[in-house]
């Protein structure tokens, strides 16, 4: 097991330890790790717990139907933007019922850059409900080194990170 893999394993415990307590459930909704950080949630043995579900997202027209991304956001500044992947985030939280969320959208590579937006580009977002309606969101934009595989493994890690300091 590499290193890195051991890390994502020990974040996803201690965030089910965290939500257990707290009596939480978290949803995902991943356009680029393709369902890795969900898969990284419920390897933690009891996640049916603390783990409501997750939603992989991947084209654009996914996003709109699964998560009521508007199709406007999404023609105006691409998959991989702020807006979107706000989006993305308060659309899980509201139809999963979740306490908390994160949506990733990003440019894994080897190809999919455009301008402006290279290979390693991702955006995540980490949405919280709150008591009195309506959500917190929090957004981060991420320029990722490396090759496919690192750049899902390192927005997974950070996905874990984000939900962890939420």
């Amino acid at each position: 097991m590499k290193n890195s893999d051991a890390q994502l394993q020990c974040h996803a415990a201690e965030l089910g330890r965290i939500l257990l307590v707290r009596n939480e459930f978290v949803a995902t909704a991943e356009s680029c790790t393709g369902g890795w950080i969900a898969k990284a949630l419920t390897d933690v043995a009891g996640s049916s717990q603390w783990f409501g579900e997750g939603l992989v997202t991947y084209s654009n027209e996914a996003k709109h139907r699964l998560l009521g991304v508007p199709l406007k956001l999404l023609a105006a500044g691409g998959a991989v933007s702020e807006s979107v992947v706000r989006a993305m985030a308060l659309g899980v939280l509201e139809r999963s019922g979740a306490h908390r969320a994160v949506a990733v959208s990003g440019i894994a590579g080897p190809g999919g850059a455009v301008p402006g937006k290279p290979v390693g580009t991702v955006w995540l977002c980490w949405s919280v409900r709150r008591s009195r309606g309506g959500a917190h969101l929090r957004t981060a934009l991420h320029h990722f080194r490396g090759d496919r595989e690192s750049v899902r493994r390192k927005t997974v890690g950070a996905a874990l990170r984000g939900l962890l300091a939420s």
